[in-house]
């Protein structure tokens, strides 16, 4: 590799992690939907209900934000990443070799 030529391994696993990124968000949305789903009919008061509104809401927000912010972080920085990554696993196959 000559620098500042991008390994195409790298692109291809940014691809396979923001993937896997967006299913996660989708699942917690999906799980944290359902229970509270099934546990609304017996909160039993209208407190109760907000307050479990609430509090799903703000782990749904920091959570899809946390993600948000690091796909972020590797867009930007996915060359070091990466590179990283894909350098040991090199590493790796030679000293299996």
């Amino acid at each position: 590799m000559t620098p500042g030529s991008e390994d195409p391994r790298i692109e291809v696993m940014y691809r396979r992690d923001r993937a896997w990124s967006y299913l996660a968000i989708i699942v917690l949305w999906l799980t944290l939907l359902f229970v509270f789903s099934e546990v609304l009919p017996d909160t039993g008061s209208p407190g109760v209900t907000i307050a479990l509104m609430v509090a799903g809401g703000l782990v749904l927000l920091f959570n899809t934000a946390s993600i948000a912010a690091l796909l972020r972080h590797y867009h930007e920085d996915k060359q070091h990443l990466y590179g990283l990554d894909l350098h040991y696993i090199d590493e790796m196959k030679k000293a299996r070799r």
